[in-house]
């Protein structure tokens, strides 16, 4: 399952990682943090270019899948206005073993993070600033 929502559903991820041919399913969610680089955040704001967001998430998955022997994989990423603690994406895999489905999700989301084109902006007291999510 690969999408760009407003709002991310867990049980909806859940159920589209299930499989009974999987020993495990292991699930990454990115949420967003009252803080950065000590200032305090009150929102984030994230845009994507969909069509090529999507195109490339769907890349992405599929390079992981075989990479990582994976029976299923998931990438759903929100945009619009973000509150501290709010989940901004999850990724997730499933496999017949857990080491497999582990190191797919933190190879999908470093990977992401490099080559999709969604953008946040982080909203502070005083400024408004776009941040790469490029590490």
């Amino acid at each position: 399952m690969i999408k760009i929502v407003d709002n991310i559903d867990l049980n909806e991820a859940w159920e589209a990682l299930r499989d009974n041919g999987a020993g495990a399913v292991s699930l990454f969610v990115g949420t967003v943090r009252n803080a950065t680089r000590g200032d305090e955040v009150f929102q984030l704001e994230y845009e994507a270019y969909d069509a090529m967001a999507l195109s490339e998430m769907q890349k992405l998955a599929d390079e992981a899948k075989i990479k990582y022997q994976l029976l299923k994989t998931l990438i759903i990423h929100a945009v619009g206005v973000k509150k501290p603690g709010d989940m901004v994406v999850v990724i997730g895999a499933s496999a017949p073993h857990r080491k497999n489905a582990m190191a797919a999700t933190t190879f999908m989301i470093d990977k992401l993070k490099e080559t999709v084109p969604i953008w946040k902006k982080e909203f502070f007291e005083n400024k408004q600033v776009w941040v790469s999510e490029n590490p």
